[in-house]
């Protein structure tokens, strides 16, 4: 995701490339834990924590995989685009929008590894900025209107953004499975109609 981000901030469409080609590398690990999973599933048919702990594992594996194929749209985007004229402000928009799923997903996979339900919990507040940053590029490819080619940039851009957007979401799936790993109770975080209790 880091490698994504970059390649539009800074332009580099090597860099670009090489996020494309680890994506199979990625699908390869999702495939095998997913396999070893159900294959713990099938021979040892595990009972309570245990089995949450697998669900958990099939679950957060593929919002890591989603979030590779992100990875892989926001660096296509850039490449299509990157001929074409842009604007500073939308890819600084970008760089803080990278920023701060990148740390979501930090602090996901932190509350996975050591079990820790508080740290969960700071994943839907984590993506408040993000959701208001991706809203703030929709504006910015608006004020791009004036020029074609500028405004082209700006719509691929957007879909970056909401690319970043959807990452982010897909790290608070992920510390809701912490949640139900730790509680044995499954609870939506960003549910609307519910307030998130800590």
């Amino acid at each position: 995701m880091q490698d994504a981000v970059h390649a539009i901030t800074h332009g580099d469409a090597t860099q670009a490339q090489r996020v494309i080609d680890l994506d199979d590398s990625i699908d390869h690990r999702y495939l095998d834990i997913e396999q070893r999973t159900l294959r713990t599933l099938a021979l040892q048919t595990p009972v309570a924590a245990d089995l949450r702990l697998i669900s958990a594992i099939i679950h957060s594996s593929l919002h890591l995989e989603r979030i590779g194929d992100q990875a892989v749209n926001i660096a296509k985007l850039y490449l299509i685009a990157k001929d074409l004229p842009g604007s500073d402000t939308m890819r600084g928009q970008i760089r803080e929008m990278g920023d701060l799923v990148v740390q979501m997903l930090r602090t996901a996979l932190e509350a996975f590894a050591v079990r820790d339900l508080e740290l969960a919990l700071r994943l839907p507040t984590m993506d408040d900025p993000v959701d208001r940053l991706n809203r703030a590029t929709h504006l910015e490819a608006l004020k791009l209107a004036d020029d074609p080619a500028a405004l082209d940039w700006g719509l691929h851009m957007n879909l970056a953004a909401r690319a970043l957007e959807r990452v982010g979401d897909n790290a608070v799936d992920i510390a809701e499975q912490v949640s139900f790993l730790i509680t044995g109770e499954f609870r939506e975080f960003t549910d609307a109609s519910h307030e998130v209790q800590p």
